[in-house]
């Protein structure tokens, strides 16, 4: 426990609004007694638009923040299935953005590359995952908050059917329209975590019951809607990873272009229509104080100011003509197949240009909820400057299984994901809540075993613990080596070197024995720096390895690398 709080403390500030301090945490694991719960042991955290009883609600709006008399059914239903609460972390303000900038608590930099935004408003929760600090975190979806930034950080983000689970003790965004959501590293176990808390409330008056029948599963080649046309804003980047995505999802599914109109004209009316006013409906005393909200959030919400209760209605009678547009559309396939987002933008271009920016990150994802249907990000591989590339499955309400299904076959397919199919997921146990650090070991990883990547599960399998994904020491040069399988590469310290991003994990030193014997040559471990000046345990490589090898330390790791070689053949 100890080596998790000084993970959690010493990680970015902007990822979190409240961290539970080290007692709280001990405290926590050592109420745990039964250790056939699902989630026993299990880390995580949760949105702070999310009440949890005792700590503050703050939906990064220090003038709206209260301290929470109950915890909200969702995240009940996870203490109880025996997962460890660490924090609450950052969003946009009052969940209002695709941006993950507007927080007065500051921007959440995106994992990858920290001049780029993480996407939001749920940012700090798909951040936390992304960088190993938790296995999961709860969000929210309205337009897209637990979408996008999972499209930019290379998680999965899970947004379920709307009313398919309680939001009680959920602050309001468009509460005819919000949803739930959960980041994780794999497509098994989010959905793992969403079957404990999804479920009927009586008391939420726009949670639904379960229909009798449910889809399970996608054909085994479905059929995929595509759109026949894509706005990229000049991301032409992303575009040529769409390109890329559609390449490696034909040899799965039967790709089906079709005119998706219809989801356009649909999603204007989120922001472009009378729903910014239940936004107004939680935000009504906070427009009478002028320093209560970030000048964004009041210039998106004010707009609600002129519209009318006639403008509902309007906006109602165009809404049930769309929605039968899209059930007809989607009635020819077996679920769309969508970019999660047009692109990705920079922190201070986000900054300079707010409003416009935000509005074109929301073109696959503002009409989701209004049409009643449920969506599951995935990691669709990187781009060549090293950024995730995201894609999203959408399908009609209740299909929610059916899309995780398909979900995993996807991952499966993809050789960076190979790792990802869960569901194993890290534990704290009671025994360790107290321990300090005497029987683990941290490793540097900085290839195959990366998260995600073909032999990560020679870590998963021994107990092993993502502690943070990180950087050497400018010190070092990478190579990929020859004749490999998978795709290794090689590390080899350099008077002339670079910084490589690596990721550092903990394994119990009963079980790294049998780790270091799966190692075949050149490769070895040895001692490695870390750009914090921290000497850990690490890939080595022989040096007479790289005279055949292709040096890609100018690439600065090896998923860049895995990324280039992946355009390379398509």
């Amino acid at each position: 426990m100890k080596a998790l709080y000084t993970t959690l403390r010493d990680s970015e500030r902007s990822l979190w609004i409240h961290l539970l301090d080290e007692s709280d945490l001990v405290a926590r694991a050592e109420q745990l007694s039964d250790p056939s719960l699902p989630l026993y042991g299990v880390p995580f955290a949760v949105k702070d638009n999310i009440d949890v009883a005792g700590l503050p609600t703050t939906a990064a709006c220090p003038a709206f923040t209260y301290t929470a008399e109950h915890t909200a059914p969702v995240v009940q239903a996870l203490l109880d299935a025996g997962a460890i609460l660490v924090g609450k972390t950052n969003l946009d303000q009052l969940a209002t953005g695709l941006v993950g900038v507007r927080s007065p608590y500051g921007a959440v930099p995106n994992p990858f590359n920290p001049d780029y935004i993480t996407g939001g408003s749920s940012s700090g929760s798909a951040a936390v995952v992304s960088q190993g600090l938790v296995p999961f975190a709860l969000g929210t979806d309205t337009a897209g908050s637990g979408r996008v930034p999972a499209g930019f950080t290379n998680t999965v983000g899970l947004k379920p059917t709307k009313g398919s689970m309680s939001t009680r003790g959920v602050v309001p965004a468009c509460r005819t329209l919000d949803c739930v959501s959960v980041f994780a590293l794999s497509v098994a176990d989010a959905e793992t975590v969403y079957d404990l808390y999804r479920g009927y409330d009586a008391e939420d008056g726009y949670s639904r019951p379960d229909p009798a029948a449910r889809p399970k599963a996608l054909p085994a080649r479905p059929r995929l809607g595509i759109p026949d046309q894509l706005p990229w804003f000049d991301d032409t980047q992303a575009e040529q990873a769409w390109k890329q995505q559609l390449s490696a999802m034909a040899d799965i599914a039967e790709l089906v272009p079709l005119d998706l109109q219809a989801l356009h004209d649909t999603a204007a009316l989120l922001y472009q229509g009378p729903w910014v006013a239940e936004r107004y409906s939680v935000a009504e005393p906070l427009m009478q104080n002028q320093d209560a909200l970030l000048p964004v959030i009041r210039d998106v919400i004010g707009v609600a100011e002129g519209m009318s209760a006639v403008d509902a209605f309007r906006a109602q009678y165009k809404l049930a003509d769309l929605k039968r547009q899209a059930d007809a559309l989607l009635s020819q396939v077996d679920a769309l197949l969508v970019p999660t987002s047009p692109g990705i933008y920079r922190i201070d271009a986000v900054n300079a240009d707010p409003i416009r920016l935000n509005s074109q990150l929301g073109v696959w994802t503002n009409f989701v909820n209004l049409l009643d249907q449920c969506a599951l990000a995935l990691p669709g591989g990187f781009r060549e400057d090293g950024l995730p590339c995201g894609i999203t499955l959408i399908g009609p309400a209740w299909h929610d299984a059916a899309l995780a299904e398909f979900g995993r076959r996807w991952q499966q397919h993809q050789p960076w994901q190979a790792g990802a199919v869960g569901s194993d997921l890290p534990r704290v146990t009671p025994a360790q809540a107290s321990e300090d650090d005497a029987d683990h070991i941290t490793v540097a990883v900085v290839g195959a075993h990366l998260s995600g990547m073909p032999l990560n599960g020679q870590l998963t399998e021994r107990g092993g613990v993502l502690l943070e994904a990180t950087e050497t020491a400018p010190c070092y040069r990478l190579y990929a080596l020859a004749n490999t399988t998978p795709p290794k590469p090689g590390l080899i310290k350099s008077d002339d070197g670079a910084a490589i991003q690596i990721e550092l994990w903990q394994l119990p030193v009963s079980e790294f024995g049998s780790f270091v014997g799966l190692i075949p040559p050149p490769l070895g471990i040895g001692s490695l720096e870390t750009a914090d000046g921290r000497l850990v345990k690490g890939f080595i490589c022989e040096g007479w390895a790289i005279d055949d090898a292709t040096d890609i330390t100018a690439l600065g790791g090896w998923r860049a690398y895995i990324a280039q070689r992946q355009n390379t053949a398509n």
